[in-house]
C-alpha cells in the first residue's frame, strides 16, 4: 500500500489557523491553547529550512583547518618565488659588473651605487646593540577573561610594533630586522589579526627586533615613548611579554627583496 503524498506547506498553515480560530459554541480557549500550536509550526518549519540548508552537512563546520592549509600552501609559493627573485637579482649584478669593466660610464654608475648601498640597507652590519621582543599573554587554564578586558587586550597589535621600531630610530639605531627581516625605507609593519606581515611573509608572535646602535641610548627612547610604557603597563598587568636584551656584537643581515617601488597611478 502506497503512502498517501505529503500535505503542502498552505494547507498545514490554513489548518493550523482554524485550529487557533474559536469554535461556536465551545468554551473560550486559553491563551496557551493558542500559543503552543503556533510556537509548534514556527520550530517545524525552522527544523525544515534548518535541514534544507544543511543538505547533509554540519551547518557549523570549523573552517580554520581549511585557512590555515591555505595560508601554509600561500607562504610556500612566496618562499618559491622569493627564491627565483633572488636569484635573478644576482644575474642582473653579475651582468652589470660584466658590462662595467669594459663600458666607462656602467661602471660610474655602479660606483655611485656601490657608495649607497650601505645606507639603503644593501649591505650587512654588526656592532652592538638591542633585542626587544613582545608576545601574546598566555591563556589562562580556565579560558575566563578578568573583568572589562577584552580578547583583544591579551595579543600583540600593530601599533606595539611599531611603537617599537619608531623608539628604537629615534633612539640612534643605524641597522634594524623585524623577524630577521631587514628594515629600509619603503618598509611596512602590518598586522592581519595576531599575525605580522611583513615583506610577504606572514609571522606568528613572538615578535623579534634587533637593531644596531648604542643599547643605553636606545633603551633611554623606549622609556620615554608613550606608547612603549602602554605596553609595558599591559605586560605588567595582563601578562602580555616584554623582554630588551642588549647584545655586545649582533649581525643584521642586508636586505635582499626587491626594490622596486609600487604605486597607485591616476587613470587617464
Amino acid at each position: 500500500m502506497q503512502n498517501p503524498a505529503p500535505t503542502s506547506w498552505r494547507a498545514a498553515l490554513h489548518r493550523a489557523g482554524r485550529a487557533l480560530l474559536p469554535s461556536r459554541g465551545t468554551v473560550r480557549r486559553s491563551p496557551w491553547s493558542l500559543l503552543v500550536p503556533l510556537v509548534a509550526l514556527l520550530a517545524g518549519l525552522l527544523f525544515s529550512m534548518t535541514a534544507h540548508a544543511a543538505q547533509g552537512t554540519a551547518l557549523r563546520d570549523d573552517r580554520n583547518p581549511q585557512l590555515s592549509s591555505l595560508i601554509q600552501d600561500r607562504q610556500r609559493q612566496i618562499d618559491q618565488q622569493s627564491k627565483i627573485a633572488a636569484g635573478l637579482r644576482n644575474q642582473v649584478e653579475h651582468q652589470t659588473d660584466l658590462a662595467g669593466g669594459s663600458d666607462k660610464d656602467i661602471a660610474a654608475l655602479r660606483q655611485r651605487a656601490d657608495a649607497r648601498r650601505a645606507a639603503a640597507g644593501l649591505t650587512p652590519v654588526h656592532g652592538p646593540g638591542l633585542t626587544v621582543r613582545l608576545d601574546d599573554a598566555p591563556r589562562r587554564p580556565d579560558a575566563n577573561l578578568p573583568s572589562g578586558v577584552s580578547p583583544d587586550d591579551l595579543v600583540v597589535h600593530q601599533q606595539d610594533v611599531q611603537a617599537v621600531v619608531n623608539a628604537l630610530w629615534s633612539g640612534g639605531a643605524e641597522a634594524m630586522t623585524i623577524m630577521g627581516v631587514r628594515v629600509i625605507s619603503t618598509s611596512a609593519v602590518r598586522c592581519v589579526g595576531n599575525t605580522l606581515l611583513l615583506g610577504g611573509r606572514v609571522y606568528s608572535p613572538p615578535f623579534v627586533m634587533t637593531a644596531i646602535g648604542n643599547p643605553e641610548t636606545m633603551t633611554a627612547a623606549l622609556g620615554q615613548s608613550d606608547a612603549v610604557r602602554a605596553f609595558r603597563l599591559a605586560a605588567a598587568t595582563l601578562g602580555l611579554g616584554y623582554q630588551v636584551r642588549a647584545e655586545t656584537d649582533v649581525t643584521v643581515p642586508a636586505y635582499d627583496g626587491s626594490t622596486a617601488l609600487q604605486y597607485a597611478q591616476a587613470p587617464d
